[in-house]
């Protein structure tokens, strides 16, 4: 989402050069991030007194050698926006509300509210073990109550039934019945959407509210609107008293002005970013981290986090245990590997987590790449896969190729690839089969299990 913000900020931190910083190159550096922050869409209401901010924080300041004022510059640019977006994570707050707590989810039609809605449901589930229902209350949106049920099913959360024939308030009033005698510590409510604000929506879904008193209240916005979505939050917020927002589609080509806009002109906290159309795409908002991925300066510890919940490690340890012992590497390892990234959402979105991510050029395309490999990789045979040198034949490439819609150069790149795995890996081997690693890594294990 802030690629191009993150690449033209990277430009202008390198410049900074001298010993000290001086009105002239500050202001130098504050017109360039002023227009890189009006280029990704952020108000202008928000990017004048956070340059000024920064200005006061720079100009004439004197720093030790083994300090770079550029670095000093970053510094306080970073401590702005995340001071901007605000400080700290704000997750719900749900365990001292009354059983169940009402979740009301808010926002215009096409933001992805129905698709949030499970995400949070799945969310609650897995990170705070929450048992989680919920219902639609959107009865106008034709298979808006077919598509909440599909969704929270893959979710593993329980749908409460409702139809298009009846009215919202009724549904609501009867999800929460329905969610006690199932014993729900949390009920998300999703309510009707519009392709713009009406006097008509806004009437009832006040009304849900007052009949509702949610303990939290979500603006769903898609962050691909830029400063608009803080607007229509504010909106939003004067006929609601919002808790919280949701930005979906932060995994998108979206400028980033909702993101540095909202907090500043709404006063409520981005609680989740929506990433990805998996039903975990959901992560916990984190101001100072998203303030180090702007910056380029990576997020290894959300890398980290998100490693732990979607790798599985059980199987990659089996991998190298076996890589360590002196097994050959084989094309079912290099299957495993691609699903584990897959699972990580792709190589850009690993890239976008590491220092100087702006320096790696990812194609859009390369992640299709590795989704190749995969599909040649499942129309080989078992043994083909457990021998690869069977592959030599040319009547099994071309078997291949048609099995996976793919070209036999296609094919033959991914045996290349292979490859060039299976010869890093057999240098691992060598290392740990001379270095002992294997007998500590075996202790690690075992100490683990």
């Amino acid at each position: 989402m802030f690629d191009n913000l993150t690449n033209k900020l990277t430009q202008t931190f390198s410049g900074l050069r001298t010993r000290k910083l001086t009105e002239n190159n500050v202001a130098e550096a504050i017109r360039e991030v002023r227009t890189a922050l009006l280029e990704a869409d952020v108000a202008l209401e928000v990017v004048i007194p956070f340059v000024e901010a920064v200005r006061r924080k720079s100009v004439g300041r004197e720093f030790v050698a083994s300090v770079r004022p550029g670095d000093m510059f970053v510094k306080f640019v970073h401590d702005e926006l995340v001071s901007l977006m605000g400080t700290e994570a704000s997750s719900l707050e749900l365990r001292a509300a009354k059983k169940p707590a009402v979740i009301l989810m808010a926002g215009l039609q096409g933001t992805g509210k129905t698709t949030t809605v499970a995400k949070l449901a799945s969310y609650l589930q897995k990170e705070q073990n929450q048992k989680v229902a919920t219902v639609s209350a959107d009865v106008y949106r034709p298979a808006a109550i077919e598509q909440l049920r599909v969704l929270t099913e893959t979710a593993q959360a329980h749908f409460i039934e409702s139809s298009p024939d009846d009215q919202p308030l009724n549904i609501v009033q009867r999800a929460i019945v329905d969610a006690q005698d199932l014993e729900c510590d949390a009920l998300i409510v999703d309510t009707a959407g519009r392709l713009a604000i009406d006097e008509e929506m806004m009437a009832e879904i006040q009304l849900l509210h007052e009949s509702l008193e949610p303990t939290e209240t979500l603006f769903v916005v898609d962050a691909m609107t830029g400063q608009d979505a803080a607007k229509t939050a504010k909106t939003f917020d004067r006929a609601l008293s919002l808790t919280g927002v949701v930005l979906t589609k932060a995994d998108g080509d979206a400028r980033g002005g909702a993101a540095l806009s909202v907090r500043a002109i709404t006063h409520k906290p981005v609680k989740f970013l929506g990433t990805g159309e998996g039903i975990d795409g959901l992560e916990l908002f984190h101001p100072d981290r998203l303030a180090s991925r702007i910056l380029g300066m990576g997020d290894i510890l959300g890398l980290v986090e998100e490693a732990e919940k979607k790798v599985d490690v059980e199987a990659s340890g089996r991998v190298v245990k076996r890589m360590l012992r002196g097994a050959s590497f084989t094309f079912d390892d290099m299957r495993e590997q691609i699903k584990q990234m897959t699972e990580m959402g792709g190589m850009a979105s690993v890239l976008s987590r590491l220092p100087n991510a702006p320096n790696v050029k990812v194609k859009e395309t390369d992640d299709d790449a590795i989704l190749k490999h995969a599909i040649i990789i499942d129309s080989m045979t078992t043994k083909e896969r457990a021998f690869p040198n069977l592959l030599n034949i040319p009547s099994r490439k071309k078997r291949i190729a048609a099995g996976s819609g793919t070209r036999i150069q296609d094919v033959n790149f991914t045996i290349r690839k292979f490859k060039q795995m299976q010869k890093a890996t057999r240098k691992l081997g060598r290392m740990g089969r001379s270095s002992k690693m294997l007998t500590q890594l075996e202790q690690m294990m075992a100490e683990n299990n």
